[in-house]
């Protein structure tokens, strides 16, 4: 097998035999060896190859084929813009119409209004109007990622007319492992799995096999809770109601994942102070525009530690051996705060830390904070007194960092849990801004001490 060839459930990929055959203009041999991979394959292959190439697979694909190598590729949503500034206007109004409505507006929203408004008048009428219908939706919230192209049923119809409507609609649904049952009025009244259909007596009505207690979430609804919730009750998808339980569309398991996927991303960005990492940065200026303003406000609350330190000079000109240790206790407290910072938000994110819970919590972390003080506290007299033979710089040094750990715990959980309460994003409270903060903290306590029993040293 050759470098541009591999194999994927038992299908060989041969990259080189495709690119060959769009360079020659064989639309014949490039669609066999195309059409033949797995979807993935497909989309993995578009957007390895170059623009060139691109524009020659326009002409060889239909809007429809290309429409599912949008469905199923991971393109950043930055290249999307790219990519159909690359086709025919026309041509990618109609691979837009083609997509499930969700991912179509994922996709739309990337662009300008006057683009989107474009591909809109270029659809056809059903696909633009489905689409338009969730565009106006606030951006995170579980309007912004339905879909409307699910199966519902009224609840009064008998499992014939049930099953004859499913086969109707099913080659437009995103999924029919669901079929959600509605009143007159589209009010969502229950569930019905795919498997409860096959099982039932034909003649049985809905309403008398459906599930009432189904787990839905309202149109406003954030994002992360809506994730949150289909994670939570194990569904493939959920549907999304209005305030008065009508019935709007459904979100699907695909939809979640990618959800999460995104918000993980937000908050490790958040913790490591930078402004965003949903997209990797190809080129030096844009990643460094990115982290540049956290390292700035970084930089002023280094400038306070400096600060804190030349007040203390007067300490430290008397005995030269504390400026050593400076790193050593400062470095200890920032650890223990980020750890504690890093248990906190997980906590906050898994909703594992209830509101009753969250004292219990900082009463934790203080008993955590005062072992490991301690521990380590001891820990660096016996190494301190072995190697410098000065033992009361040695207990300073320990008690330094016994108290400076005891604080930066507490503070590395009690920021966090009071910036969820005041309705902020707790990873704001990034690593790095902890960090520096419990510096400041630790600085003040060593010093403060050295300056305090200066006599004794």
């Amino acid at each position: 097998m050759t470098v541009n060839e591999q194999e994927r459930d038992g299908v060989i990929v041969n990259e080189g035999k495709m690119i060959e055959a769009l360079m020659q203009q064989d639309i014949r041999a490039f669609r066999e060896e195309y059409l033949l991979i797995h979807p993935y394959d497909r989309a993995v292959f578009y957007e390895k190859v170059d623009a060139a190439l691109r524009k020659i697979m326009y002409y060889f694909l239909s809007p429809k084929e290309l429409a599912e190598i949008f469905e199923t590729s991971e393109i950043d949503d930055s290249e999307y813009k790219e990519f159909l500034q690359e086709m025919d206007t026309t041509y990618a109004a109609d691979m837009i119409s083609y997509m499930f409505v969700d991912n179509a507006v994922d996709v739309l929203k990337e662009l300008d209004k006057s683009q989107i408004a474009s591909y809109l008048t270029l659809m056809d009428k059903e696909a633009a109007a489905q689409i338009k219908s969730l565009l106006h939706y606030e951006e995170y919230t579980a309007g912004s990622i339905m879909t409307t192209e699910y199966v519902s049923v009224p609840e009064n119809s008998t499992v014939r007319s049930a099953m004859t409507i499913l086969r109707n609609e099913a080659p437009s649904a995103e999924t029919i492992y669901y079929v959600f049952v509605v009143s007159d009025d589209n009010k969502l009244t229950g569930v019905v799995s795919l498997r409860d259909l096959i099982i039932a007596d034909e003649d049985a009505l809905i309403g008398s096999i459906m599930n009432e207690r189904v787990v839905s979430v309202i149109v406003s609804d954030d994002q992360e809770d809506v994730a949150r919730t289909t994670q939570d009750y194990n569904l493939l998808a959920v549907p999304v109601v209005d305030f008065q339980q009508h019935m709007l569309g459904i979100i699907t398991v695909d939809d979640v994942i990618d959800v999460l996927d995104e918000e993980a991303s937000d908050d490790y960005s958040k913790l490591a102070a930078v402004a965003n990492m949903d997209t990797f940065d190809k080129n030096s200026f844009s990643a460094a525009k990115k982290r540049i303003p956290w390292l700035i406000v970084l930089l002023v609350l280094g400038m306070l530690t400096a600060n804190l330190i030349d007040m203390f000079t007067e300490t430290i000109s008397q005995v030269a051996l504390l400026a050593a240790f400076i790193p050593l206790i400062a470095g200890t407290a920032g650890n223990s705060g980020t750890q504690a910072l890093a248990v906190a938000v997980r906590g906050i994110a898994t909703r594992d830390i209830e509101e009753e819970s969250k004292f219990k919590l900082l009463l934790r972390e203080a008993g955590t904070g005062i072992i490991t003080g301690l521990i380590c506290a001891i820990f660096v007299i016996l190494l301190i007194f072995v190697w410098k033979h000065e033992f009361v710089i040695a207990l300073l040094v320990g008690a330094a960092i016994l108290v400076s750990i005891f604080v930066a715990t507490i503070s590395g959980s009690f920021i966090p849990l009071f910036m969820h309460k005041m309705k902020i994003d707790p990873a704001v409270a990034s690593g790095p801004f902890i960090t520096t903060l419990n510096d400041v903290i630790s600085i003040i306590i060593y010093l403060g001490l050295a300056t305090t029993f200066i006599s004794s040293l």
